[in-house]
């Protein structure tokens, strides 16, 4: 029978091997040293020189406190025990202690953080393209012409393609690398989000923005998934929680910069009225600048080694694991510090043969599509056994939790604008004017009119020019001989009027605006038509103030749990996080001004970033490297799924009731928080 490993073994130019780590003695096929190639007992090198560690006291030494590398030599030398007594230790478990072991030896330094910056980019494009929308729909519906339920399905599209982004991504990336996949997501992000800001009409700018979501949908499975197979043990909770902080930053850079740029209407250009740049294009493309930068980034960094070793690609896996130890220890400065591993002993599966005996055969076309329909039956395979015996439960209950925290969290989400936009429409509407009956006659109109109701009123021979009608309504009234001129309007109608001899030269008054109005000899010349004709909305200002608000509020939250989750766990941080968000949800009873709605807000989003924390951590460590991707995938797709039924279902009680809301959101809180304390705790886990 065939030896199922393949064991590579490195040499240095001479011909030496590198020593192995370990102690001396070889444990199931690859061995340990401890010490680094010995140095005379005076000599050090010019970086090291005054800095002896051996030297330096341990300051917790006299309080019985174990320095933390005797802590790692116990937990290696633990599980080097458990390798030699245990005869039922898997393959792939090997893999992974031993994995877990070269990554204590390569440690946490400037690779790390240099890919946390470059993976938060991505994940701060993320957060973007989930506000890019909202903000630009003010001015995107003026320039699109856009109806209602144009802007309901517009919202609805990008959550579909981020949806579809994730669990496509995500499978592909357990198949041809983190990566690789995470390049390519980008790149069509990038494309038709510069596409979509010069698209001018609703069909390919909706068409543009689906594509956009599908790329940026593959960001956050892929990105926890790989960052989590550069880190050890003890620092992967942690990092990974600050990680999190880039999707807060991506609102807070999203709205910083539509504040910034949106009003400014002078920020762009037009060419004659069949091409229109405004400022919310320009938005649009300053919004693609993380996913840009991220992009590049990753031009300069490596395929994740846990990855390449599953796919037994271990040549690959051994350069890059050198390339972490050498750039992190020289960084540190201890350049002296030799990358000891010689062998990585990983079994080679069963489904990379299977690609490699289809991949031989045919021509290049032929075996073109062979590679792809193998790759979707691998990537269908590999979504199906997420439901398999060993990973029912975690499956069927991390789905369960991240559902309910999506359905509370994006439904509030919606909710809490559109609340204060309902208490700014009643504070509105309380000061209306209306005016009962008036006879106006040779009169000049030369002042706006605003928020006012006029009834069965009779205007002879008036003059209306140069004004605009902002939230104006004339019901049961009479114009005759009537002139109206450069007239700008903004939910401006006539019901049930009549309208005899009267003139409208170059107004925005046109037919849909007139319901159930006689007309008798009455002309309409020179019409402006267009919904960019609208005046602005003064209070479009506070929905990225709004914003801006609630991402910032996700600060206290995001330090707080990355510095307690391995002190406190996953598990309690979930499970405690949603039953006090629950908690808050009750003082939304007592939202009644647009200052108490921005606060409870504020409270919400800092308490329940944490659970989003622990949820993304604990997806990473419950499944193995083959499916960790997929699983995050498929869980992050039905996160959106969610985020578009609470964001439906949360919008139509606005200026109904609080109650239902409230309701739903309560009840899904606690039983997500009630399932996550019922996950195993993985602290402690090494990543399979």
């Amino acid at each position: 029978m065939a030896d199922p490993y393949q064991n590579n073994v490195y040499h240095q130019g001479g011909g030496d091997s590198y020593g192995t780590y370990g102690e001396g003695g070889v444990h199931d096929g690859y061995a340990y040293q401890g010490d680094y190639p010995p140095q005379e007992e005076d000599a050090a090198s010019d970086v090291t020189e005054g800095h002896d560690e051996e030297d330096q006291m341990y300051e917790g030494e006299y309080q019985g406190i174990p320095h933390p590398d005797e802590v790692k030599a116990a937990q290696r030398a633990a599980r080097a025990k458990a390798r030699a007594a245990g005869s039922a230790v898997s393959e792939l478990e090997e893999l992974s202690e031993q994995y877990e072991d070269i990554m204590e030896d390569c440690g946490h330094g400037k690779f790390q953080w240099t890919l946390f910056m470059v993976l938060g980019l991505a994940l701060m494009a993320d957060g973007v393209e989930c506000f890019v929308v909202a903000f630009v729909l003010p001015s995107a519906e003026k320039d699109l012409c856009l109806s209602n339920a144009d802007k309901g399905i517009l919202g609805l599209i990008v959550f579909l393609g981020m949806m579809v982004g994730a669990f496509v991504w995500g499978g592909l990336a357990d198949k041809i690398g983190r990566r690789r996949c995470l390049i390519v997501a980008l790149a069509i992000n990038c494309v038709f989000t510069f596409l979509s800001s010069f698209a001018q009409g609703y069909g390919f700018f909706l068409f543009f923005r689906l594509f956009s979501g599908m790329g940026i949908g593959g960001t956050v499975p892929i990105v926890y998934s790989y960052f989590s197979e550069f880190l050890q043990m003890d620092k992967r909770g942690e990092h990974l929680s600050w990680l999190c902080m880039f999707w807060m930053i991506g609102g807070i850079y999203a709205s910083f910069t539509a504040w910034g740029i949106i009003p400014r209407y002078g920020w762009g250009f037009s060419m004659g009225t069949e091409f229109q740049f405004h400022s919310w294009r320009v938005f649009v493309l300053v919004a693609a600048l993380p996913a840009i930068a991220s992009l590049v980034g990753l031009m300069f960094m490596p395929e994740s080694p846990r990855f390449l070793l599953e796919t037994a690609k271990h040549d690959e896996a051994w350069m890059i694991l050198k390339q972490v130890h050498d750039t992190n220890w020289r960084a540190k400065g201890q350049p002296e510090k030799v990358f000891t591993v010689t062998h990585i002993k990983a079994p080679k599966t069963a489904e990379d043969e299977f690609i490699e005996i289809q991949s031989a055969t045919g021509t290049a076309v032929q075996r073109w599509a062979v590679r792809s329909l193998t790759l979707c039956k691998l990537v269908l395979r590999n979504v199906v056994s997420l439901v398999s015996a060993e990973l029912r439960f975690a499956t069927l209950f991390m789905a369960i939790i991240w559902f309910c925290m999506a359905f509370s969290y994006y439904g509030l989400s919606v909710w809490f604008p559109d609340m204060i936009k309902h208490l700014q429409y009643e504070e509105y509407e309380s000061k209306v004017k209306v005016f009962h009956k008036e006879r106006v006659e040779r009169f000049h109109f030369n002042f706006s009119l605003e928020n006012q109701i006029h009834k069965e009123g009779e205007y002879i021979n008036d003059k209306f020019t140069n004004i605009e009608m902002k939230s104006v309504k004339f019901e049961d009234s009479l114009f005759e001989d009537c002139y109206f001129e450069n007239i700008k309007s903004t939910d401006t109608v006539f019901e049930n009027c009549t309208l005899r001899s009267s003139v409208f030269y170059n107004t925005d008054l046109w037919e849909e605006k007139f319901i159930d109005c006689k007309m008798e000899n009455t002309s309409f010349l020179h019409n402006k038509r267009g919904c960019h004709l609208d005046t602005v909305e003064e209070n479009d200002v506070l929905i990225y103030l709004v914003s801006f608000l609630g991402s910032l509020a996700v600060l206290p939250g995001n330090i707080i749990s990355a510095l307690f989750m391995e002190k406190i766990g996953r598990v309690k941080i979930i499970g405690g996080s949603m039953l006090i968000s629950a908690g808050c949800t009750i003082f939304l009873f007592l939202s009644f001004s647009q200052a108490a709605i921005i606060a409870l807000q504020c409270l919400f989003c800092g308490v329940s970033v944490a659970a989003w924390n622990g949820i993304q951590v604990v997806t990473v460590e419950l499944y193995p490297t083959s499916k960790r991707a997929t699983a995050f995938g498929v869980l992050n797709a039905l996160c959106k799924l969610a985020a578009v039924l609470g964001s439906s279902i949360f919008a139509s009680f606005v200026g109904i009731t609080k109650a239902m809301p409230i309701l739903l959101s309560f009840t899904a809180l606690v039983c997500g928080g009630v399932v996550a304390l019922k996950l195993p705790d993985t602290r402690e886990k090494i990543l399979q």
